[in-house]
């Protein structure tokens, strides 16, 4: 069995990225030796259609279960028809989801969580050109908070994305480093 984890940087000590189709990195782990791959999402800054063709390139992957914060219709209409299941809700540390699912403590949803494009403002600065200029800006990562969600279930979501924009930043400074050290 592979389960495929939205992930914000390629390791199991990264936090689990709240986006399904938008998110850097999938983990790619078997849950019984913990042994894993990872996946760069080729599809984080598509301008349209994230979710289908990230949900079309992970089905290609021979993975069973996607867990992820949250999943908009489109992908999930794509990872269901090709049998996936999909758990969302899952936060924290990529290692600590793929234990609380294997403990039955995470369980399939039967629909998408979130509207379509509710990951597109909570990028690491890509893909919300549009909606700045409309006075929108990052107000737009709270918009879409899913109707089924308690307050204190609202809360751990938005640290979740915290942590993930923190160690995005963290990866994307790191990266600037490496590059300006290969420039010298």
């Amino acid at each position: 069995m592979k389960i495929a984890v939205s992930a914000v940087a390629p390791t199991l000590d990264a936090e689990v990225d709240p986006r399904f189709g938008r998110c850097q990195y999938f983990v790619v782990v078997d849950p019984q030796t913990m042994e894993f791959e990872t996946l760069q999402n080729s599809s984080a800054m598509a301008a349209g259609g994230a979710g289908i063709s990230t949900a079309q390139m992970i089905a290609n992957k021979g993975v069973q279960v996607i867990l992820t914060g949250n999943c908009g219709p489109n992908a999930y209409r794509t990872l269901s028809a090709a049998g996936l299941q999909v758990i969302t809700g899952a936060t924290g540390k990529i290692r600590d989801v793929v234990q609380a699912y294997k403990d039955g403590k995470l369980q399939p949803i039967a629909q998408a969580n979130v509207d379509s494009h509710y990951g597109m403002a909570s990028g690491s600065g890509m893909g919300m050109g549009r909606e700045m200029g409309r006075g929108m800006g990052m107000a737009s990562m709270t918009e879409s908070v899913p109707q089924a969600m308690d307050s204190e279930q609202e809360v751990e979501m938005l640290k979740s994305q915290v942590q993930a924009l923190g160690q995005q930043l963290n990866e994307i400074q790191r990266r600037i480093e490496e590059l300006g050290k290969k420039n010298e």
